[in-house]
């Protein structure tokens, strides 16, 4: 597996200069959120100048690069994470959709681990049916986009979200049934949402956990915190991935911490360094 750093925790910093300060820590792995300075939405003519971005950064710091979808304010500056692939509006979802083909063609070239995705909420009390219905549609057509590249498209459980649990995702993967179909795994939301043994679902999941997110929490809130600062035992977590030879990203999420950003990537490393290999 490769230690990694989500750059939403680095949001006070240029995207070179977090490349580089994460590699000079000893970080293998950096997940990039796409923000305005790197893909600004609806315009994907810039998709090409992204690519040549993360290139040149990827090579100069061997980094390798997961690519992130849950900038908060991408797509409307005055709703956070709004529109989603559940939103009421027909033209929303689309904006959306259109927002993650980007993502997804930046993957491809760039030739990242793969694209981690969440399916939002509505602003309404539309029917579970009804959301279920248009989440399926915008995921199909994500996944046949994803096709001719092969971009593995990682789900998130995210909880207040419509999607929050392992059990809804567990539904959605079903449905779905897609090679290119898997999980991002949250080891915080799972410990939050008390949604089960984090090492169980390891195992359950290993042959379609694309991806992992790592940081402290407590159960019933869900705020992102330093390791030490909750609640959670790390040691079992990581020999459980051990044990089903995960490959991929862990990726430190801590998107509160940009006021201090270096110094916390520094003793995240230091803290969860020694579980890895």
């Amino acid at each position: 597996m490769q230690l990694g750093y989500n750059t939403n925790g680095f949001a006070h910093h240029r995207l070179g200069d977090t490349f580089d300060i994460l590699s000079s820590i000893g970080y293998r792995s950096i997940a990039v959120t796409i923000e305005h300075d790197l893909l600004d939405p609806p315009d994907q003519t810039g998709v090409a100048s992204a690519v040549t971005k993360l290139l040149e950064l990827r090579d100069r710091t061997g980094l390798s690069i997961t690519v992130e979808t849950g900038a908060r304010f991408i797509l409307d500056p005055k709703r956070k994470h709004q529109p989603t692939l559940v939103s009421d509006d027909h033209s929303d979802r689309i904006r959306r959709r259109e927002f993650l083909m980007g993502a997804i063609d930046l993957a491809a070239s760039v030739d990242a681990t793969c694209v981690s995705l969440w399916s939002g909420r509505t602003e309404s009390n539309e029917n579970a049916s009804t959301l279920w219905e248009r989440l399926e549609s915008e995921m199909r057509l994500l996944l046949r986009h994803a096709e001719p590249s092969s971009v593995r498209l990682a789900f998130e459980p995210e909880p207040d979200m419509f999607i929050e649990t392992m059990a809804q995702f567990s539904r959605l993967h079903e449905t779905l049934d897609h090679r290119l179909f898997g999980l991002t795994l949250d080891v915080g939301h799972v410990h939050c949402l008390g949604d089960g043994d984090i090492e169980k679902h390891i195992q359950r999941w290993r042959r379609k956990l694309f991806n992992v997110h790592i940081e402290d929490m407590t159960p019933g809130v869900h705020e992102h915190l330093m390791f030490g600062e909750g609640d959670m035992a790390f040691p079992p977590i990581f020999a459980a991935l051990s044990g089903t030879s995960y490959q991929g990203p862990v990726n430190v999420e801590l998107s509160r911490h940009s006021h201090n950003a270096v110094d916390t990537a520094r003793q995240a490393f230091e803290l969860l360094g020694q579980y890895i290999e």
